[in-house]
């Protein structure tokens, strides 16, 4: 019985098991498909029956040479039942792959969207502990394997049962004992294979495992190419994935060689029966038990069943390499949300933009607390900085605003109303985030910009682009507001990557601003126009500043100095420079505007 997971309420509901998940998206199809099963029934039906169509035309020569009658009258019927066959095996076989065209690429669409849609729930903290290129690879993979389980079903095991039965109805009416002693070793046989097949299925999940990491560790390289080179980490970098590629290796010979000795049972035990078989009918021909025409229909239907059969020790094995593929995403992707709305949460209204923090204790891990009941109470429109050396809770802070974490307890409040009450979309529509390293699409900078708000007109844009000083050097670019930024903004420099973030902001225009070391990567002429823009950004808002460079902050309303998890101060620049405290230590060991990481010497 499967466990339940803790799911966000407009996710889909998938299962974690391989089986149950794939079916999910069948049966979405399930019309389609059962025409294609219809039609593949039929053509394995016509295809088997070919033998018996030969037995019928050479019973209607053997009696045309015995009475001297026109061959091609007496066979007239075999002929046209033969050739009917022929036909239907055309017919059915491109109908049911015309199901296979108006199913496969939809399938394939609607599990990768689906799976897309579920992971978008998952928090921050998942996407950070995982490999966005094993991510996409395995959004690929399970959506690839989903659709190839489900045609070696409908293509190779649904095929084999059809004829099966068929042949053994045919075998039956010209020898109870050649069909009772064919349906016995299939049956063995058949069982067998799956068995031997099914202890594949762990070798072939850990296999798509390896190949999903390896995947992931190519990304990261290619990713980092320029610290490679700045390093001059060529050779480091070959060997480092050259680890991964071998474990890669380790794991598809463990898979492949086990593979190997299924298919020397089953070709070997193949080969018995169909000699077997061939020589049993053989000798019930000669003491007269069958008829020429019996006795080839009986050989063809052994030989083309047996030959089915045999095919099962690559089925079996596709089969459940596929299923174990299915399931290493499904473990990665179908995992519980951690942050999930309350199923009465109600959307956020923002009336003034206070924020309170009320006895709020958290930490990334159990033991290493960051907060440990922290209050703090920032007032609407107020603008508060936030300072303190590396690790000392600033950023941890801005995050719990946007509830891209969750306090272990206490509460954090806007406007009186408790963020864990209300919808995360609403919240984050409610709250503007400059970060300190922007993320950007491999998207024009037009749409960029526009994904602050994507009804904005074009003139919309450009103006939120003036005011963040962005605008000239869009124009100075190759297409304008036209041109690709490359991967994560690529393209621009760093500096150029900020102001596409603080326009994007300005475009969206929420009552709430954050802004996370916001000007760190500009230089200090660039950094004084953007923050005149900042200042149009700022007015009549509830803006939050973290901060190292302190001339930054100098001028905000309120100065929050964090140290160790700790407000140790709270006042105006002026006044924490009177209290001659932390944050005037913090103030005169700044070195080139910017502080230390430690206050160690």
């Amino acid at each position: 019985m499967e466990t339940t997971l803790t799911i966000a309420k407009d996710a889909p509901r998938l299962s974690r098991s391989p089986l149950r998940f794939a079916l999910y998206f069948y049966l979405k199809s399930r019309w389609t498909l059962a025409a294609m099963f219809v039609f593949e029934a039929a053509q394995a039906a016509c295809t088997i029956l070919l033998p018996y169509a030969i037995k019928e035309i050479i019973d209607a020569v053997t009696l045309a040479n015995r009475t001297g009658a026109d061959i091609f009258v007496t066979a007239q019927d075999a002929l046209i039942l033969f050739a009917l066959l022929n036909l239907g095996i055309v017919l059915f076989s491109r109908a049911s792959g015309a199901m296979l065209v108006l199913t496969g690429p939809k399938l394939r669409r609607e599990i990768r969207r689906t799976l897309f849609s579920y992971i978008q729930h998952h928090s921050h903290n998942y996407f950070i502990s995982h490999f966005a290129g094993s991510l996409a690879a395995r959004i690929a993979e399970v959506a690839m394997s989903s659709m190839l389980a489900l045609w070696t079903v409908a293509f190779d095991f649904y095929p084999l049962i059809i004829k099966s039965a068929v042949a053994l109805i045919l075998l039956s009416a010209a020898s109870g004992e050649l069909a009772l002693a064919l349906s016995l070793w299939l049956g063995v046989y058949i069982y067998v294979s799956y068995l031997l097949a099914r202890r594949c299925r762990v070798y072939a999940q850990d296999f798509a495992e390896a190949r999903s990491l390896v995947t992931g560790k190519v990304v990261d390289s290619v990713t980092n190419l320029m610290n490679a080179k700045m390093f001059a980490r060529r050779q480091f970098e070959e060997e480092y994935l050259t680890d991964y590629l071998d474990h890669e290796v380790d794991q598809a010979l463990r898979t492949y060689w086990y593979m190997e000795k299924l298919r020397w049972f089953q070709y070997g035990a193949a080969m018995v029966l169909m000699v077997s078989m061939v020589g049993y009918a053989l000798r019930i021909w000669a003491g007269g038990g069958l008829t020429v025409g019996e006795f080839t229909m009986v050989a063809g239907l052994a030989i083309m069943l047996i030959e089915a059969a045999r095919g099962l020790s690559r089925t079996f094995l596709d089969f459940f390499e596929h299923v174990g593929n299915i399931g290493d995403g499904v473990s990665v992707f179908v995992q519980p949300h951690e942050i999930v709305d309350r199923p009465d949460a109600a959307e956020l209204e923002v009336s003034h933009g206070g924020i309170e923090f009320a006895d709020v204790v958290f930490a990334y891990r159990e033991g290493l607390p960051v907060f440990e009941h922290l209050s703090v109470a920032i007032e609407p429109r107020q603008h508060v900085g936030l300072v303190g050396f590396s690790g000392s809770g600033k950023s941890t802070f801005a995050n719990l605003i946007l509830r891209l974490f969750e306090c272990n307890s206490g509460s954090i409040a806007i406007d009186g109303q408790d963020i864990l009450d209300v919808t995360q979309d609403s919240l984050r529509r409610n709250i503007s985030m400059i970060p300190q390293d922007p993320q950007l699409f491999h998207r024009s900078l037009m749409e960029n910009i526009r994904y602050g708000r994507l009804d904005a007109s074009d003139d919309e844009v450009v103006d939120a682009a003036r005011k963040a000083h962005a605008h000239d050097f869009i124009l100075q670019t190759e297409q304008g507001y036209e041109s690709l930024v490359g991967e994560r903004g690529v393209k621009l420099s760093g500096g150029q990557r900020q102001r596409i973030a603080i326009a994007r902001a300005i475009l969206k225009d929420a009552p709430i601003l954050i802004l996370d070391e916001a000007t760190s990567s500009l230089d200090s002429v660039t950094e004084k126009e953007i923050q005149q823009g900042l200042v149009h950004l700022m007015q009549g808002r509830t803006v939050v500043v973290v901060a190292h460079r302190l001339s930054t902050i100098a001028h905000m309303d309120r100065i929050l100095v964090f140290d160790q998890g700790r407000i140790v101060e709270d006042g105006s620049h002026e006044a924490l420079l009177g209290r001659d405290g932390h944050y005037a230590r913090l103030w005169n060991m700044q070195a080139g505007g910017f502080l230390p990481e430690t206050d160690q010497p």
